[in-house]
């Protein structure tokens, strides 16, 4: 019986998945599981950044049955499924647990309750994805805002050249977790990255893309009293994000997820079918 970890990415998507899933992962590290994920290019960054061990990419959730075995456990965090699918999943698999239904989606990498140092009184991070060039188009015709900006990991070869006049300093994606941990403002459109700075004891601000598909995450924003602004573009985005940190307000503490009762079930099923086969 073996563990999977599934969770959608691609350069169109973003990685705000693989961050959650990969939390998953190492509070199971000790059970061996496996990270898939739908581009190998995320699988890889996983293993690199997010203390991964074990991953690949598979392209769609669909391929997984081709190397998983009946009755192993997966966790999978995607709304790839549909009804049909899932009824599949189920009956195929001795646990199915969904990211967003039986496992929150404010879980957060341990890592990021640990303070550190602040680097930057303020900073920008628009997302891991940016498939439209929509950053580039909210820069347009607009004056350099004096913070720096965090890359994001799919961002177009050249977009550093064409963004850095209008921020003061380029961080690359490796620097992810320094710039969002070291940041007492965080500007972000990633719901995910507004968390892991709030749990690092950060104020994060966010902003709503226009042509971002969210799904069941926003209503986080509501839950840690995390504050919003719009924008049509940086400029106007810049005057109202120093508005809210000018007054920034009080927001809720968000605490370690417990999935221990998640994780003594895997256990104890694993348990349970090794004395079986054995």
């Amino acid at each position: 019986m073996n563990i999977y970890i599934y969770a959608r990415s691609g350069h169109n998507f973003g990685l705000e998945n693989i961050r959650r899933c990969s939390a998953i992962y190492k509070r199971l590290a000790h059970l061996d599981p496996l990270l898939a994920t739908a581009d190998y290019r995320a699988a890889s960054f996983a293993k690199s950044e997010l203390g991964v061990k074990k991953g690949l990419g598979v392209d769609i959730i669909g391929n997984l049955p081709h190397m998983m075995r009946r009755k192993d456990i997966l966790i999978f965090d995607s709304f790839e499924p549909s009804e049909t699918m899932r009824i599949y999943m189920k009956d195929f698999c001795e646990i199915l647990l969904e990211v967003g239904v039986d496992i929150p989606y404010d879980i957060i990498d341990d890592t990021y309750f640990t303070k550190t140092k602040t680097i930057n009184e303020k900073g920008f991070f628009f997302a891991d994805d940016d498939y439209e060039a929509e950053m580039l188009e909210l820069t347009k015709d607009c004056k350099n805002s004096d913070i720096p900006i965090l890359l994001g990991h799919y961002f177009f070869l050249g977009s550093e050249d064409k963004l850095a006049p209008f921020f003061s300093e380029i961080y690359e994606d490796e620097d992810y977790e320094k710039f969002i941990k070291g940041t007492k403002y965080l500007l972000t459109s990633s719901v995910h990255s507004a968390l892991e700075s709030l749990a690092s004891g950060n104020n994060p601000v966010f902003f709503k893309r226009n042509i971002k598909h969210y799904k069941g995450e926003l209503h986080l924003l509501e839950k840690y009293e995390i504050p919003q602004i719009d924008g049509k573009n940086l400029d106007e985005m810049m005057v109202n994000f120093e508005q809210v940190i000018a007054n920034y307000p009080k927001t809720c503490e968000i605490e370690k997820i417990d999935t221990s009762e998640i994780i003594k079930n895997i256990e104890d099923t694993m348990k349970k079918f090794e004395d079986i086969y054995q």
